[in-house]
């Protein structure tokens, strides 16, 4: 994918769907042995912690930063193979997991949102206190809007922290993408797959902090708007779904940021339309627009069955390096 615009996909790999599921679950991830993370916990201001995955000792390389995405790790097929070439790049690699997402539920009455942009912020400050090289960042999917919303934020200031930002598959309209996957086939499939693991990590945060939301509410949820109506909003200071989404989703404020910021999204992706992507103007001079026809949703697969995801970081990164 040596240009994000001029994507495409393998002929044997047909429509956003396939684009999306197939190369999670099977496209190679890497060349070379897996990568390997060295973790550390941080505390936080408010008495929780976060676990960060670390590639990589050398504190005067450049260090990219991966922002996962739902229910993701560095574990998610992405976070391996942006650690595969950021090990070619000899570069320093860290994803720091969400609240909730490392495998250990956090202590706080809180989880993670699109819209975090003061967790992003703490994080890459943090990162910048212990780093002595260049710092870019990239995040995906969820991470991705949470990353675009924390340099709409910090406007000028984010250059105190990163040189670059990218975001991959961001879900730019909140409402937008809680629709495209609130029906039919995404309902079926990609809904299902979210609510299995983000309900019983909402009921743990009942057990934790009892009386926290309305589990009644929780259990009939069959979406993630009524999720979000039920947990998100009401965790994280929201009135409810709709305010959530009108509040945190980055696409609206592009034109704000004020460090060079790539957004790549495709065109068929199945977690947000085409028609809900943002255009040059609206973005602002800083943004970088690359909408390729082809990839689903942190997709991207290329070359021969069953295909390899590594031309995606390849290309993000390239650009990030470009920016410094």
């Amino acid at each position: 994918m040596p240009h994000g615009v001029d994507f495409r996909a393998p002929l044997w790999l047909p429509g956003g769907h396939a684009q999306t599921i197939w190369p999670a679950l099977f496209s190679r991830r890497y060349s070379g042995p897996r990568p390997s993370f060295r973790r550390e916990r941080w505390a936080t201001p408010d008495q929780d912690f976060v676990d960060v995955d670390w590639q990589g000792e050398d504190s005067d390389a450049t260090l990219l930063v991966l922002f996962h995405g739902l229910e993701g790790s560095s574990a998610s097929h992405y976070a391996e193979a942006f650690a595969a070439e950021a090990r070619r790049r000899f570069w320093r690699f860290a994803v720091p997991h969400f609240r909730g997402c490392s495998g250990e539920i956090n202590l706080a009455p809180r989880a993670y949102h699109s819209g975090d942009w003061e967790e992003v912020a703490w994080l890459l400050a943090r990162f910048r206190s212990m780093h002595r090289g260049r710092i870019v960042a990239a995040g995906v999917s969820l991470g991705g809007n949470a990353l675009l919303r924390y340099a709409e934020e910090a406007g000028e200031s984010a250059a105190a922290s990163v040189r670059a930002v990218a975001a991959v598959s961001a879900p730019l309209d909140l409402a937008a993408g809680a629709e495209a996957i609130g029906h039919g086939f995404g309902r079926q499939v990609y809904t299902r797959m979210f609510l299995r693991s983000m309900k019983p990590k909402a009921l743990l945060k009942l057990d934790q902090h009892p009386g926290l939301f309305d589990a009644a509410r929780l259990r009939a949820a069959r979406d993630l708007r009524d999720f979000d109506d039920a947990f998100t909003a009401p965790l994280h200071g929201f009135r409810d779904a709709a305010d959530y989404y009108a509040r945190a989703s980055a696409g609206p404020q592009l034109a704000r940021i004020r460090v060079p910021a790539l957004v790549l999204n495709a065109r068929n992706d199945p977690f947000l339309p085409g028609t809900a992507l943002p255009g040059a103007i609206a973005a602002g001079k800083r943004v970088t627009l690359w909408q390729p026809a082809h990839g689903g949703h942190v997709g991207f697969a290329t070359g021969r069955w069953p295909g390899h995801v590594q031309a995606l970081p390849e290309t993000v990164a390239g650009w990030l390096a470009d920016r410094l």
